[in-house]
């Protein structure tokens, strides 16, 4: 994802998978406390749907769009973390795995503990 975004403005943003089919509403944004940078937002699926984590790496900002480069059911089988809290190292592991992400080089864990931005 492009740096510099400020990550209030991702919220609001529809969401799109690979294929331009509509997830849902970006509701959170979570920083990586080592950068500041916006690393996962979580994505409202659905009228009564649930929150899905998505990784804003190697998401984009395409116009007032967030545009995800995975399948619609890959995000949806996200695991159920919650929003509003922080993000243990643990299930910053496990959204890691989910999507298959490499872990950060400088590490063995996540590189943030996924605190929920502004």
């Amino acid at each position: 994802m492009q740096t510099g975004i400020d990550p209030r403005s991702l919220i609001g943003r529809k969401a799109y998978d690979r294929h331009g089919t509509r997830i849902g509403t970006v509701d959170e944004v979570y920083l990586d406390d080592a950068t500041g940078e916006p690393e996962w937002a979580a994505v409202r699926t659905g009228l009564f749907g649930r929150d899905a984590f998505v990784p804003l790496e190697p998401s984009e900002v395409v116009g007032d769009t967030l545009r995800i480069p995975y399948e619609r059911a890959l995000i949806r089988e996200a695991p159920d973390l919650g929003v509003g809290r922080h993000l243990s190292p643990e299930q910053e592991l496990r959204l890691y795995q989910h999507y298959r992400l490499d872990l950060p080089v400088d590490t063995s864990r996540p590189s943030g503990d996924g605190s929920p931005a502004g």
